[in-house]
């Protein structure tokens, strides 16, 4: 089978019934109500009279990963403290001077004084993310005046089902199936897949499970068409552990030593040809070299004013220099771009067709990202491509380990949303550390 042809992801057809599998935060949650259902039963409550917040806070407190159900409890903890320190105060006022609670009016004014005391006092502990859950418990506690009964022991109740509900959740999700891992695999993902355009940058929830592969031992190679730059942009906080392939695989990049290992350049004589014929014809274009790993890009004749948009905003980039002019050494240039409206691109090629031998070159046109209507032609060597830099890549990976193999995982459709880069990174996962009970060999 050809190197990167296997396709994994998100394929379904929208207009067709898709059913997700269950995964195991439905699992979790589901064996967590039924542990406080239980737990219930035991103190002998059922029917009509059984409560119900120790199993909404085991729905609530329930995250994918543990730490973050850690955070959801502490949270849930702090404003059910808040929550119930303000009910148990106003309930007690309202028991010493009863006559408040029979004018509605005066009633349901201090339950919204209340509701404000709550939020407000999240907020000086630095605990917004427990202001909501401060204000609903107060409610839940006074809501139900004048017909409760000791509010010292509702609220002792209170606090004790919160606390099985946080502590429920947290064992709960501390347990996971017994996983496998299989270190032997190389994982690589497009950039594309994980990201809208390569402008934009790469959603929370992906990053976060990204990096969850990584500190777990993965090594994911992300690849992308375009120079280490836009990366930088996209996602600089993901933690990389294996260098990344560039430019269309026209390069590889080890982003942690900040150095290009392998580059395939144009061939310096064509390329002269190449360029005197795009002199000649008047059109602009960009030259795209690595000097002393770093991305050098020279532009060459006037820059249009529909080209003018798209310049600006790649020299804004810290991560590459633009250059005006030819100081630069031949057999430096990675690639050549050109910026046109797309529908001039294809005569252009025909134009280019004697200097541009497919047996020396590879072309690529594609629509330019933030500005529509425009297209990029990119003109590679003939032996720039994803296969040919993941093959060289998994050559330099194994004179460490010898028995690396390569698993693709690519997105069939373009990516729609992060659903589609959170999917994919969970088959990822399934494959990385697929769930086995089989005992390891010594």
């Amino acid at each position: 089978m050809p190197f990167f042809t296997q396709k994994f992801g998100d394929d379904r057809d929208p207009r067709e019934l898709h059913l997700p599998h269950i995964g195991q935060r439905i699992l979790k949650t589901t064996l967590a109500v039924f542990i406080c259902l239980v737990l219930y039963w035991v103190r002998g409550y059922e029917g009509q009279n059984m409560p119900t917040e120790a199993a909404i806070t085991a729905i609530v407190c329930m995250q994918p990963y543990v730490q973050d159900t850690r955070g959801y409890a502490e949270n849930r903890f702090l404003g059910t403290l808040i929550g119930v320190a303000w009910g148990l105060l106003m309930l007690l006022v309202l028991v010493t001077f009863p006559a408040l609670g029979t004018i509605k009016p005066i009633l349901y004014a201090m339950m919204a004084c209340g509701v404000m005391l709550s939020l407000y006092t999240a907020v000086l502990l630095r605990a917004q993310d427990a202001s909501g859950l401060a204000s609903i418990v107060f409610l839940c506690i006074v809501i139900a005046f004048p017909d409760i009964e000791d509010p010292l022991r509702q609220a002792g109740i209170r606090i004790l089902d919160i606390f099985i509900g946080t502590a429920v959740a947290v064992l709960v999700n501390v347990f996971r199936l017994p996983r496998r891992k299989e270190p032997d695999q190389v994982f690589f993902l497009r950039t594309k897949d994980l990201a809208p355009d390569r402008f934009s940058h790469i959603h929370p929830a992906a990053l976060f499970r990204l990096n969850y592969l990584y500190n777990e031992g993965a090594r994911i190679s992300l690849m992308s068409e375009h120079a280490p730059a836009f990366f930088l942009l996209q996602m600089s906080a993901a933690k990389l552990n294996t260098p990344m392939i560039v430019m269309d695989g026209a390069a590889i990049f080890d982003l942690n030593e900040n150095r290009y290992l392998q580059a395939e350049t144009l061939p310096p004589e064509d390329t002269a040809r190449l360029k005197a014929r795009l002199d000649k014809l008047g059109v602009s274009y960009f030259v795209y070299t690595i000097h002393n790993n770093k991305t050098c890009v020279f532009h060459h004749g006037t820059v249009r004013p529909d080209e003018q948009i798209v310049y600006d905003r790649m020299r804004r980039s810290p991560y590459r220099s633009y250059l005006e002019g030819e100081i630069y050494k031949p057999e430096e240039i990675v690639y050549i771009k050109i910026i046109d409206d797309a529908k001039n691109l294809p005569e252009l090629v025909h134009s280019l067709h004697s200097v541009l031998p497919k047996s020396r070159f590879r072309v690529v046109s594609r629509p330019q990202a933030g500005a529509p209507g425009l297209g990029a032609l990119y003109i590679y060597s003939h032996t720039a491509s994803m296969e040919q830099a993941g093959k060289r890549l998994m050559d330099l990976l194994r004179q460490e380990n010898e028995n690396l193999t390569a698993q693709p995982f690519f997105l069939r459709d373009p990516y729609r949303s992060e659903r589609d880069a959170i999917h994919l990174l969970q088959e990822v996962e399934n494959k990385y550390a697929p769930v086995s009970f089989r005992k390891r060999k010594q």
